[in-house]
């Protein structure tokens, strides 16, 4: 059995000082590397999922490629929604579409209540397979927040103006609510279930809620995320907000009983601080930049390494995830620069 051995990110979500600066990207498992296309023709997404063994090899991918500091389980924020009662289908090219949309209290009144180990075992027997066997890194479990799901449940699909949602939770506020304690109470059993299968930090997507101003989100949202993370804080575990294009709400996650604040690339660390984000902070390269000269990716990978090492609490990753045109190269040498440089500085 191996033994974590590499806890340098949950150091380092703590606020904790550390010999070098962790890093792993979002999306770091999946459509840039050539070993995973080639499983991809002769699996869909949903098969992989469905298979431990194969799924387990996806997840710790990147970790042996990359040399990462973390590993971040393959599959996706759709994963528990048929549990309860949602159908959703990933199709290619297009993402998560649900044919049963919620317009109505009475259609959240129908959701049911997921149990992690009947109705997904394969989630948690791909953990324990990392977990107790394969990895020396941690294994960051996640799940969609709700905001982000009840926007596909509502939309019926990805959005780009999320103006159904937005109409439901205004003129529906009674069923809106009741959505969000339906998906919250779904979130706590599913995150808890993964933690006790053994990930070792869990990471909140709420990949849309940029899409809501300060007020609305304090409102109609940060009660649950309250609520989901007090409950979440007694396992013990680092816990990790990010959402896309949310700046302006990066104060209201810095309230929450959370510990890192993942930014994406439209606010700097450094501006981040100043706003008074006293938070560990995880971030937040812009995934485009990967695709640019070296000499430009090291130069912005330094200036936000140099903004993160200010203070411990400091986890480097992309603002956004990886995408398939990335040269996996470019990460594993990413990766080593990221931890020498770091060392450099920290070992002084």
């Amino acid at each position: 059995m191996v033994k974590q051995i590499n806890d340098t990110l949950l150091k380092a979500a703590r606020g904790e000082k550390t010999d070098h600066v962790p890093v792993w990207y979002m999306r770091q498992a999946g459509r840039s590397q050539p070993e995973y296309r080639a499983i991809k023709e002769k699996y869909s997404l949903f098969e992989i999922t469905h298979q431990p063994e194969l799924c387990a090899y996806v997840t710790r991918l990147p970790v042996e490629n990359y040399g990462v500091d973390a590993a971040i389980l393959y599959k996706d924020i759709m994963t528990p929604l048929p549990s309860i009662g949602v159908n959703v289908e990933i199709k290619s090219g297009i993402g998560p579409v649900i044919s049963n949309p919620i317009t109505s209290l009475a259609d959240v009144e129908r959701l049911g209540e997921i149990h992690p180990e009947e109705d997904v075992p394969y989630v948690f027997e791909t953990i324990r397979l990392l977990t107790e066997e394969q990895l020396s890194v941690p294994l960051i479990g996640f799940a969609g927040a709700p905001f982000t799901l009840a926007s596909y449940m509502i939309e019926g699909g990805p959005s780009k103006n999320y103006n159904k949602t937005k109409a439901f939770m205004y003129a529906q506020p009674n069923a809106w609510f009741a959505l969000m304690d339906k998906l919250g109470n779904m979130t706590i059993t599913y995150v808890k279930a993964q933690i006790n299968a053994g990930a070792k930090a869990i990471q909140i997507f709420d990949s849309w809620v940029g899409a809501l101003n300060a007020s609305d989100y304090r409102y109609f949202i940060k009660p649950i995320m309250n609520r989901i993370f007090t409950s979440l804080k007694e396992e013990n575990v680092p816990l990790i907000m990010f959402g896309v294009g949310a700046s302006h709400l990066t104060l209201e996650w810095n309230d929450l009983p959370l510990d890192v604040v993942g930014l994406d690339w439209r606010l700097s660390i450094q501006q981040a601080r100043q706003l008074g984000i006293s938070k560990a902070i995880q971030g937040n390269l812009d995934p485009a930049i990967l695709l640019a000269p070296w000499e430009v990716i090291e130069e912005k990978a330094k200036e936000i390494l140099d903004q993160g090492m200010s203070q411990p609490g400091f986890i480097f990753n992309l603002g956004h995830g990886v995408f398939p045109q990335v040269n996996p190269d470019t990460l594993k040498k990413l990766t080593s620069y990221i931890h020498e440089y770091s060392a450099s500085i920290l070992g002084q």
